[in-house]
């Protein structure tokens, strides 16, 4: 079920009256709210309700094992059978078929007369398999969740309802932000009231979300990413260095746009979760990129992968290997395929260079602090950005290379690239500005109107939205299945 239906508003609109109307019976209202979100998972394929429902109960279980027992050696082998499951799955569903792939081409490298028909039932198995929408976080969610418990920063919850409620909650169960339970769960347990109800800001969130995706991103998915990135050898230099510019600016209207209707879904019902994107690309370094790129996936590759790892807290070389293996991890995660391992594989790089080269240039007494050195730095970020996107957006290495081979080809005319293209590219680039609380006054100025012109305001605006988009709903780009699952 996409934001952007009917079939969502309509959904929406039942969940929203339910939860005012049932708020002060707590336990009415939580099952209310737990029914709704398995309906909105359900809806896409209701099969894998019972996977989501599985996944609450064992780390339920499993959090409540963690938390009692007494003795440290209990605690790491409960702390190690819950790590166990939910990646287990997660390999499962998500890179079974991959592994397989690159065990098969293995064995046929290695060995020239192997055998292809032993491997056809195992292929056909895991070809069969469908990705669950969305599994990728939840599973992050259930993790940081056990984690946490062991660490003792929370105490697990009371009952199997408020972590199950806390794991489903459907405004950002299938595309993030990655909620950390210590987050969410202290707010399921306080009762609800219309006072928390922030008007302005959710439906700034809302409205803004639905125009970077249907506005934006649609529209250059439509007119120049999709034709150029289908058939790279179709088109020239300016088309295809175009085309990645403008999938920089689809990915990331698209993904905030989620993240966007998601926080302010929340907000309408009375839930305050963190923001998850702050004007990635006006960010004057790789570090400060990641540091307001996908706010919780990145905060979560820190506090539970790079840390964990020893951080910067060890040896320049050692430093250099755990970032590496942080962002190669996590460029894995994002999708099962080599061009996601390569797309993490250049940000760790990146970000092993830029760590080496600051240390260089403080030891050789040099300042990049300066209005110029800031434009040319940010520059310089946007550019290797946009280099990194090409290999996430392409399926292949062939593909990857073919649009490299595009950028030679200066003498051919251009197709794609027009005034109204690179118009909504500069658009995208400016609602970073409308990220964070850059729009704070905006927001506090609509709260104070009348319901009755706040409803004629948004009904005026999303009637523009609707008439400026293509027509039809294009999926998230977090719904695709390659990607997060």
């Amino acid at each position: 079920m996409l934001f952007p239906t009917i079939d969502f508003a309509l959904f929406f609109l039942i969940v929203f009256v339910a939860c005012w109307w049932l708020r002060r019976r707590s336990a009415i209202w939580k099952w209310s709210m737990l029914a709704a979100s398995y309906f909105f998972y359900g809806y896409w394929d209701w099969r894998f309700v019972g996977l989501l429902v599985g996944s609450s109960a064992a780390n339920h279980l499993l959090a409540l094992w963690i938390d009692r027992a007494l003795r440290a050696g209990v605690r790491r082998l409960a702390l190690a059978a819950a790590v166990t499951l939910n990646l287990g799955v997660l390999v499962f569903f998500k890179y079974a078929a991959f592994f397989a792939q690159q065990a098969f081409w293995m064995q046929h490298r290695l060995f020239a007369n192997a055998s292809v028909e032993q491997w056809l039932p195992l292929f056909n198995y895991l070809g069969s398999i469908i990705l669950p929408v969305g599994i990728s976080f939840f599973t992050f969610q259930a993790l940081s969740y056990v984690l946490d418990v062991y660490r003792r920063q929370m105490a697990p919850a009371r009952c199997w309802m408020d972590f199950a409620l806390y794991l489903a909650f459907f405004p950002q169960l299938v595309a993030g932000p990655i909620v950390r339970a210590r987050d969410l769960m202290g707010q399921l347990a306080v009762p609800l009231t219309p006072r928390r109800l922030d008007l302005g800001r959710a439906a700034s969130m809302i409205l803004g979300g639905l125009f970077k995706k249907i506005v934006v991103a649609n529209y250059l998915a439509e007119k120049i990413v999709d034709p150029v990135f289908a058939r790279p050898d179709l088109y020239g230099a300016w088309d295809t260095i175009v085309a990645v510019y403008a999938y920089a600016i689809q990915i990331y209207c698209d993904f905030s746009a989620y993240s966007d209707m998601a926080i302010g879904f929340c907000l309408l019902l009375g839930f305050h979760i963190p923001l998850n994107f702050d004007a990635p690309y006006l960010a004057g370094s790789i570090q400060k990129f990641w540091r307001r790129w996908h706010i919780s996936l990145s905060s979560f590759l820190r506090d539970y992968l790079y840390i964990p790892l020893g951080g910067s807290r060890c040896s320049e070389a050692r430093t250099c290997i755990n970032l590496m293996v942080t962002f190669l991890l996590g460029g894995l995660w994002h999708g099962a395929g080599w061009t996601f391992i390569i797309w993490g594989a250049l940000h760790g790089f990146y970000l092993v260079v830029e760590r080496l080269g600051g240390q260089l240039l403080a030891r050789c007494g040099r300042n990049w602090s300066g209005a110029g050195a800031g434009i040319l730095r940010g520059l310089a970020v946007w550019h290797l950005v946009c280099f990194s996107w090409l290999f996430f957006r392409c399926q292949s290495f062939g593909g990857a290379a073919a649009m490299l081979q595009a950028l030679a080809r200066w003498r051919q005319p251009v197709e794609c690239v027009s005034g109204m293209v690179l118009a909504v590219i500069a658009v995208g680039y400016l609602t970073q500005l409308l990220d964070g609380r850059r729009c704070e006054r905006w927001w506090n100025v609509f709260g104070r109107w009348h319901p009755l012109w706040q409803g004629a305001a948004a009904a005026a605006v999303l009637t523009l939205i609707l008439g400026l988009g293509p027509k039809g709903v294009a999926p998230f780009i977090c719904f695709l299945t390659r990607i997060c699952g």
